[in-house]
This record gives C-alpha cells, sequence and structure tokens, in this order.
C-alpha cells in the first residue's frame, strides 16, 4: 500500500481543503514540521543579530549538506555549495570558461529555463557556441549526446538527469559521464527534477560531474535553499563570484582574490537563509520518518499506477495513456506524468475551473504525485476529471 503521510501537511491542505493539487513536480506542499523552522529565521536574526551569519554558515548549513550528501551518496559534504537559486550556479558555472576562444556547449532542447534561456541570450551574441541535441526519441538520446560530445570536444556538457519536459529518467547516469567527462570539460547535471524523486548514487562520478539541484520540488521546502555538488579541482577560480568564496579567508591577507578550495568557491553574496531552514527541517523530518528517495519514488509510482489504470478504463479528453510522453511501461521517469495534446492549455484552465491545479509547457500537461498525496486523492482526482 502507499504512504499516507497527509496528516503531516494538514496546513497547505486545510489552508484549501478542496483543492486537488497535483504540481509536486513544481510547487510541492511543505510538511508542516517546516513551520517552526520558519519562525525560527526570526527568533534567531533577533538572538544573534551580527553573528547571525557564523549560525547560518556554520550550523544550519552544514546540516543541510551533511543530509543532502546522504542522499545523493555523495564522498563528501564539503563539496557542496548553497544558493538562493540553479541560475545563479548557471552564470557562475559559464564564467569558469575559457577566454581565450569561444567556448563550446552540447546540451539538450529541452533543459529549464533557468539555463537555456541564459545560453541563448549569450549565443545570440556569439559568447558561447551551443550545441543542441534533440531530446527526443527519448530511447536514443544518450547514444545521440555522447556522439555529439565526441564530434564537438565542448568545454561544458549539460544535461538534465529527469527532464521537467516528459518526466523521463536517463537510465544509466554513470555511463554518461564515463563517456562525456574528461580533463578540465565541465560536465553538469540537473538534477532537480530528480533530488528525491528518484534514487540517486554520485559515488562513482562525484570526481568528474557537477549536480545541481534544489528544495523547491521534492525536498518540499520551498524556493532559496538551492545547492550544486562541485567536483575537486574543476573551475577552481570562476570570474562570477561573490565575497562569501572567501568567507572563511577574510581575515586573512587581502592581496589577491582568494577562493576557497572546497565547494564554497562558486558561493555567492548575502542571501535569505530561510530557505535553508525549512530545508534542514525538511530532511530532519524526512529522516525521523525513515524516508529517502527510493521509498518516495516508490509511493509516487503507485499513484501514477492507481491513475493510470482509472484512465485506461476509462479515458477522459487529454487522459488517455496513448497521449504519455513516457509511456506507462517505461520505468526510467520522474515522479510526474506528461500529457501531450495539442488542447493542454485549455485542458489546464478547465481543470483549475473545477479547482484541480496541474500545470502545462506548451502542448504538454503534467501531472505530479507526491508525498502528500494519499490513494484518495487519486480517486478524487479521477472522479472530478469525469465531472468536468
Amino acid at each position: 500500500m502507499p504512504l499516507d503521510l497527509t496528516a503531516e501537511f494538514s496546513r497547505f491542505r486545510n489552508a484549501d481543503p478542496d483543492r486537488l493539487h497535483f504540481a509536486a513536480h513544481s510547487h510541492a506542499y511543505w510538511p508542516d514540521a517546516t513551520r517552526a523552522a520558519q519562525l525560527q529565521v526570526w527568533d534567531d536574526a533577533a538572538r544573534l543579530v551580527d553573528e547571525k551569519w557564523s549560525h547560518v554558515l556554520g550550523e544550519v548549513w552544514p546540516a543541510v549538506a551533511r543530509s543532502v550528501a546522504w542522499h545523493l551518496r555523495l564522498p563528501d559534504p564539503a563539496t557542496l555549495v548553497s544558493a538562493g537559486n540553479t541560475h545563479e550556479f548557471v552564470n557562475r558555472l559559464i564564467s569558469a570558461l575559457p577566454l581565450d576562444r569561444t567556448p563550446v556547449i552540447v546540451t539538450t532542447d529541452s533543459e529549464f529555463h533557468s539555463f537555456k534561456r541564459q545560453t541563448e541570450r549569450l549565443a545570440e551574441d556569439r559568447l558561447i557556441e551551443l550545441v543542441i541535441v534533440a531530446a527526443e526519441p527519448l530511447a536514443t538520446l544518450p547514444a545521440r549526446l555522447i556522439a555529439a560530445v565526441k564530434a564537438h570536444a565542448p568545454d561544458m556538457v549539460f544535461v538534465s538527469h529527469v527532464f521537467f519536459n516528459s518526466g523521463y529518467a536517463l537510465p544509466d547516469l554513470d555511463a554518461l559521464v564515463d563517456a562525456v567527462a574528461a580533463p578540465g570539460r565541465l560536465t553538469v547535471i540537473d538534477g532537480y527534477h530528480a533530488f528525491l524523486a528518484i534514487p540517486v548514487d554520485l559515488s562513482r562520478i562525484a570526481d568528474r560531474a557537477f549536480y545541481l539541484a534544489g528544495g523547491y520540488k521534492y525536498a518540499m521546502a520551498g524556493e532559496g535553499a538551492c545547492f550544486m555538488h562541485c567536483p575537486p579541482g574543476f573551475a577552481p577560480r570562476p570570474r562570477n563570484t561573490g565575497w562569501y568564496a572567501s568567507f572563511a579567508t577574510l581575515q586573512g591577507p587581502q592581496d589577491r582574490v582568494r577562493y576557497a578550495t572546497d565547494g564554497q568557491r562558486f558561493m555567492g553574496a548575502t542571501f535569505d537563509p530561510s530557505g535553508l531552514y525549512r530545508m534542514r527541517a525538511a530532511l530532519d523530518w524526512m529522516a525521523r520518518l525513515g524516508l529517502d528517495a527510493a521509498a518516495i519514488h516508490a509511493h509516487a509510482m503507485e499513484l501514477q499506477e492507481i491513475f493510470i489504470a482509472g484512465i485506461s478504463e476509462r479515458p477522459v479528453g487529454l487522459f488517455d495513456p496513448a497521449n504519455l510522453v513516457v509511456a506507462a511501461h517505461e520505468k526510467s521517469r520522474g515522479n510526474f506524468l506528461t500529457f501531450e495534446h495539442p488542447d493542454a492549455a485549455q485542458w489546464q484552465a478547465r481543470l483549475k475551473a473545477a479547482n484541480i491545479v496541474v500545470d502545462v509547457r506548451d502542448t504538454r500537461l503534467r501531472v505530479g504525485f507526491g508525498l502528500y498525496h494519499n490513494t484518495g486523492d487519486v480517486a478524487r482526482l479521477l472522479e472530478r476529471l469525469h465531472a468536468a
């Protein structure tokens, strides 16, 4: 039987009991355990005032980093760095590329906007060269991506672990990194739709690949709590840099621009720490319940199977297994289902009127399943779909 943790999300669920929120892949509900953490931010600011940052960087962030490292099977939490959003990381990574030529980036046509928009704008001014590989057909993507890397010898490879516009999960991340990584090359995996959605083990590739994600989705911690794993020795001095990148050396000589040697070399500057407080609370809550990505994914997959069985028996408009971008039998997928249909936007609007929250990306409608759902929620969703 799937888990039933709905009581742990009482404040979000009771805020609108009639709402059916199936956008866990986009704006996940926060567990009740995070509310006290939000208040603690204010209380710590009052208690510590000027000493607040020593507490944030010396206690709050290290606790988050230890939990993240455990979930990702990273050998050393010190390779992690925090930021308010992944766009910060994208800009700092790009700033570490060579200046003596136009840097080449191999990527796909299905990356999230935090990367896609920035790189396409830079490519307009020929500051970088983009080699874009079509993500679909999904089954052949890894081979085609590897072929593009071999053909173009890029300075950066950037690819999602789970794609935001389909839910497809790369089936063998280790093999892909083995094939595309090279000395000096920045191999970057966008893991936002994978972190705490599917089991991730970076232990074999931690020395060669960057991995970025955050707390807004499956970690259920809200905005402002992103992180990146930074393999030692790669990009030691990003040009886009904030003063926190040398926080530990501020009391020493300032004769040159100094950097931390661990993940903190990618640090920015002053930020709102409340996201880290909430993320610490959410991760601690999961630890108390014995939850890991495998358990969360199993729960989401069971709910997906119930939903797919319901629309298989009685399709409703675009909600037909034939319209799934990632087929129902495909196990390499994340915790949401994506339906392709020219009327996706109209369906999303119709469902919104019925107080069903899903979202649309162009002609694709996404339905996400999370820990704040139970089987009763899926039954209500199917019933309301038929009524709508």
